[in-house]
């Protein structure tokens, strides 16, 4: 066999077992929940329930069956007793994409939980309602994509929302690629400067920093480092239950306001905010509110890896790179 012949065979071997490697994914529809699995195993379900403020994804595991996220809310349900804990916040579910000012009305809180907090007086609370299921399928890669009306008090909409998800795995990693477009389409639709925000991931308790560590993509480590300041990407890792795991968020180059700024905190939440600059800067002059004009549009893109030891041994910044060189 000739060299040629011989790189040529290494080359196929190495892509068939890459594509081996992919897990094939089942994404079901039960009532107001679908549940993803990814090999044969349980990975996440998206909760559409119309008694929640917000839809959301609970809970997030690993390949191995790890689960990363915090425990609750399920549905509106919160453990007794939790509201003892400083980091409470029960509206900070697992996985969710909202903001606490959309045309002055809070979608990150959330009124049923208003209850546990003294500074929403003067806003009003808004409320993501399903409009409509638009895909559901598995195969080699997962798919949900759903839309929804954001309301104020009384049902008055003043915008709509995509959300739209893809699902992958293998023997490693769990990835979720997630694409959110806000639409204007009852006037404009001004995103208020506001830490509470804006795509947010609530990670296990054994996640928080410390015990385990945060890092961006700029090197920085702790939320000292990291919150406000803008990153490409910030990654979580850490053990749960006896598993070394770790959880990545990467914010894509053509997401609105790219690289973001990160209200990722020690105490488990962690979430990518283009719009907090008052909060985040500490000065009262600067102003990150975003005004979409009427009939357009704001669209926001994150990759979610869920990966198998810290973030050097998964490759997480060469992992970044792949996924800011797609389209």
């Amino acid at each position: 066999m000739s060299n040629k012949t011989g790189k040529l065979s290494i080359a196929v071997l190495v892509c068939c077992c890459a594509c081996a490697a992919q897990q094939n994914v089942e994404v079901q529809r039960k009532g107001n929940q679908i549940d993803v699995t990814i090999g044969g195993k349980p990975f996440t379900t998206y909760y559409v329930d119309p008694v929640v403020a917000k839809p959301y994804l609970m809970p997030l595991r690993s390949a191995q069956g790890t689960i990363v996220t915090r425990g609750y809310p399920v549905v509106n349900e919160v453990p007794a007793g939790s509201q003892r804990d400083p980091s409470f916040e029960p509206h900070q579910r697992p996985l969710y994409f909202a903001h606490g000012n959309i045309d002055g009305l809070d979608f990150w809180g959330e009124e049923v939980f208003g209850k546990y907090f003294n500074d929403h007086g003067k806003q009003d609370y808004g409320h993501m309602v399903l409009e409509k299921v638009d895909e559901v399928r598995g195969g080699d890669t997962g798919v949900i994509k759903a839309e929804f009306s954001l309301q104020g008090p009384g049902g008055r909409v003043i915008g709509d929302e995509t959300q739209a998800f893809t699902f992958r795995g293998d023997d490693q990693t769990r990835t979720i690629d997630c694409e959110f477009t806000v639409h204007a389409t009852h006037g404009p639709l001004t995103f208020g400067d506001s830490k509470e925000g804006t795509f947010g991931i609530r990670v296990a308790k054994e996640l928080d920093s410390p015990p385990a560590r945060m890092v961006n993509s700029q090197g920085a480590e702790g939320e000292k480092a990291i919150w406000g300041k803008r990153a490409n990407w910030v990654n979580y890792d850490g053990k749960v239950d006896g598993e070394e795991v770790g959880i990545a968020v990467f914010d894509h180059p053509k997401s609105f306001r790219h690289p973001t700024t990160w209200h990722a905190r020690g105490y488990g939440l962690f979430a990518a905010n283009p719009f907090g600059l008052r909060d985040f800067t500490r000065d009262p002059n600067q102003d990150g509110s975003w005004t979409i004009p009427e009939r357009k549009s704001l669209t926001f893109r994150y990759r979610v890896i869920i990966h198998h030891g810290d973030y050097k041994a998964a490759n997480i910044a060469e992992a970044y790179q792949k996924y800011a060189a797609e389209p």
